[in-house]
């Protein structure tokens, strides 16, 4: 389908720029980036995980952050709490 859509110079011009380095068209670039702006909308209306987790993960339950957060608390006191040999005298 032909559309005619109105996007500022700059703008164009980067996508202009990112498509030639990736050995595509202008419109195949839009095409593509409007297509996985769809399927990021969709998995996220459906309750998935966004995009970005799939990178860096997702934090878990509120009461399993809890628990982690105090085991690592504990090991962070229980370092503190070390007195070194050179540190006794």
């Amino acid at each position: 389908m032909r559309t005619t859509i109105e996007i500022p110079n700059s703008t164009f011009e980067q996508a202009k720029s990112l498509a030639d380095a990736q050995g595509i068209s202008v419109e195949q670039l839009l095409a593509d980036t409007i297509e996985e702006k769809l399927r990021d909308r969709s998995t996220s209306d459906k309750g998935g995980e966004p995009p970005w987790m799939k990178g860096f993960g997702a934090f878990g339950k509120t009461a399993e952050m809890r628990a982690e957060t105090d085991r690592i608390q504990k090991l962070i006191d229980e370092e503190f709490e070390r007195i070194e040999p050179e540190d006794r005298e």
